[in-house]
């Protein structure tokens, strides 16, 4: 079965004063209808900018190459008023922060409509009844009201549910959720969590989840790609990824989660150290070996390939393993 998104090779730069800021080297994936794919990685390892590279969201200065294909499109060739006239009707976008996200001088109700007037013709009262069905879908009681008001005076919950609504509002094939859940607290977080879960088995959505959290990751993917340095690591099946991580990156990633299982009280979580290498240059070997005491001459010296390690579990390491950092020897 064709794939809903179909990303390969997709390699984002930024021509800055000083020269190129490489963000994303060579990323490829793919989701499927009804798929949950996470993201996850550092603040600057590349997420939130393959996000925006798929739809044709990034400023002037961002140079994309490699293929992104939506049910056979490539959205990197296609001209501009084309990727216009995609994004809302066959991919929707959450972006991190509902309230910048929403237009602070229009309601609710218009904000929606708008939507649906631009991309599937709606006029008269259609746009406001077809609203009122969508905050309902989203779970925000008393829709009618809801409707008049205007984003601020919404519960930062809601607002993400306004958000969500305006961006299945047209069935989307695709969904793309930059941190759904951040600022939100657990209770919150659970109801937009479930409320993504209902949509891609109501809708047969695939979507493309952002995020930080792994707690989140483990509660609704299927699959998880991690990105190191704006390059793809690993991805596996969720559930293989958490039992069995094989990249050190990812490793350190579960070792930092709070565990009550692993952790007694008061111990100290296991922390990477040093930070994410600068993206001015193509680095010629694993991004990671300046931080990983698994790394050798080798690491050290080349760009380790991804491999198969087990069925649909990729990584790239010359030294794989699912023992914590500093025990490899």
């Amino acid at each position: 079965m064709t794939p809903v998104l179909a990303v390969e090779g997709l390699s984002v730069r930024f021509r800055t004063e000083d020269g190129f800021v490489h963000a994303v080297d060579g990323v490829s994936f793919t989701v499927g209808a009804g798929e949950v794919l996470a993201v996850v990685g550092e603040s600057g390892c590349g997420k939130t900018v393959t996000a925006l590279s798929l739809v044709g969201l990034l400023p002037p200065s961002a140079q994309v190459s490699g293929h992104v294909r939506l049910e056979g499109e490539d959205l990197v060739q296609v001209p501009r008023a084309r990727l216009r006239e995609l994004r809302g009707k066959q991919v929707g976008f959450v972006f991190q922060e509902p309230m910048t996200s929403l237009n602070p001088m229009l309601t609710v109700g218009r904000q929606v409509g708008e939507v649906l007037g631009r991309h599937e013709g709606l006029s008269g009262a259609a746009p406001r009844r077809r609203a009122a069905e969508l905050l309902d879908l989203v779970g925000i009681p008393e829709a009618g009201r809801r409707l008049r008001e205007y984003p601020h005076q919404l519960s930062g919950g809601l607002r993400q549910r306004v958000v969500i609504a305006i961006a299945v509002a047209c069935g989307p094939r695709l969904l793309i959720a930059d941190e759904p859940t951040t600022a939100l607290d657990v209770t919150i977080q659970a109801g937009i969590l479930d409320l993504l879960r209902d949509l891609r088995h109501r809708l047969g959505t695939a979507i493309v989840l952002i995020t930080h959290d792994l707690g989140v990751v483990a509660d609704v993917a299927d699959r998880v790609l991690v990105m190191y340095a704006g390059r793809k690591v690993e991805e596996a099946g969720a559930e293989d990824l958490f039992a069995a991580p094989q990249h050190p990156y990812t490793v350190g990633l579960l070792g930092a989660v709070p565990n009550p299982a692993r952790h007694a009280a008061g111990a100290r979580l296991r922390e990477i150290p040093g930070m994410v290498p600068s993206l001015s240059q193509r680095l010629g070997f694993c991004a990671f070996a300046p931080r990983c005491p698994r790394a050798d001459d080798r690491s050290r010296s080349e760009r380790p390939p991804l491999e198969e390690v087990r069925a649909g579990h990729l990584v790239a390491c010359f030294h794989p393993g699912p023992e914590p950092l500093g025990v490899h020897q």
